[in-house]
């Protein structure tokens, strides 16, 4: 295919910008890309690592609430975000103004995940592999 995709890009609208751009760069420590501020507001773009789309049906979405939260509470959409140490981070995060939904959980998958709310109302999975 010659119009291959280059990137995934995520934009979050969030109500306080500032809170949402501190979170996300300052306390998760994603690096800045750019920034740009005019009359028409301001956007910053961060960089997040590698990027996938993840693409699931309403059963599977169902079964990995369960097993992370113990029952159904993403909506349509989820972030999940690779971390080395999904507890230290899960704590980083609540103590910087996320609200936590479930604590670090050993998956059947073999990786800890947690879900938090960030400002914005973004619900986030972190989620740490723990390998063979």
């Amino acid at each position: 295919m010659s119009d291959e995709v280059m990137e995934l890009r995520l934009v979050v609208t969030a109500p306080d910008y500032a809170e949402a751009v501190g979170f996300y760069r300052d306390v998760l420590g994603l690096a800045e890309r750019e920034a740009y501020t005019s009359e028409d507001g301001s956007v910053t773009i961060l960089e997040a690592g590698k990027a996938t789309l993840e693409i699931t049906d309403p059963n599977h979405a169902d079964y990995i609430d369960r097993v992370e939260v113990g029952r159904r509470v993403a909506g349509q959409f989820r972030v999940a975000l690779q971390v080395t140490d999904a507890t230290g981070t899960t704590r980083t995060l609540t103590e910087a103004g996320a609200s936590l939904i479930a604590a670090p959980t050993r998956t059947p998958w073999n990786s800890l995940n947690a879900r938090l709310e960030t400002p914005g109302g973004i619900q986030l999975t972190l989620f740490e592999e723990l390998g063979d």
